[in-house]
């Protein structure tokens, strides 16, 4: 009897990290994934490029709105098992050159999108005995490391690192949720002289979306190794 798929839905999909670990989970097999976009089209020729995949848009910049897209993609695609949430923006203004809305909009997709996905799709896996979701965050939403990197997204991703601890402590044990940081990679945020391809900044995502039951949960890790927050 074939073993059943598990279904992972993963958010920025469409290039760099994101796409980076929808294709590692492809090559390893076991996964019907979902790579998720903004836009449909972006999402589309993302998965065209794996050659494997459902293209899914996923806006994340109305939270309001993500609750209900959430339902809908488990009513049109199945029971989601892993949520990688891994979309994020980041605007490098320095702090008195920045407005309210840079905050406001970096909080909603790198901090209160990726918690509705949580509250969601994180309560059914719990129903359903069975759930991974790892937040990619970054050592910049790091206390420990001083909450380095431009304010809005220092700021949002220490409230990520928080979403990650209370939900993981409301979904245990059943679902483990903690956060990664994937290093400095080369992205169109991170820029060409990152030291990490996209490749190995997926790696510690992957591993922690494919945890076993004996694995952590609520933590924060980089390089499959753990962080102070």
């Amino acid at each position: 009897m074939a073993k059943q798929l598990k279904t992972v839905l993963i958010t920025g999909a469409n290039r760099g990290i994101g796409f980076a670990i929808a294709k590692t989970l492809v090559q390893q097999g076991g996964f019907r994934v979902l790579l998720a976009a903004r836009q449909q089209k972006d999402a589309e020729e993302a998965a065209a490029l794996l050659g494997a995949g459902i293209a899914v848009r996923l806006d994340l910049t109305d939270p309001l709105l993500v609750e209900q897209k959430a339902l809908q993609i488990e009513r049109q695609y199945g029971p989601v098992d892993v949520l990688i949430n891994n979309a994020a923006v980041l605007h490098s203004s320095e702090l008195q050159h920045t407005q309210a809305e840079d905050l406001l909009l970096s909080l909603s997709v790198n901090t209160v999108a990726p918690f509705m996905l949580c509250k969601v799709l994180g309560h059914l896996m719990k129903q359903r005995g069975y759930g991974r979701i790892v937040n990619v965050s970054s050592s910049w939403g790091n206390f420990s490391e001083g909450l380095e990197g431009p304010a809005c997204y220092a700021i949002s991703k220490a409230a990520l690192n928080a979403v990650t601890v209370s939900c993981a402590r409301e979904l245990m044990p059943e679902v483990k949720v903690n956060a990664a940081c994937p290093g400095w990679v080369r992205t169109r945020m991170g820029g060409d002289a990152a030291d990490l391809s996209p490749e190995q900044g997926a790696e510690t995502p992957v591993w922690l979306a494919t945890l076993d039951e004996d694995g952590p949960t609520g933590a924060f890790f980089r390089n499959k190794t753990q962080l102070e927050w």
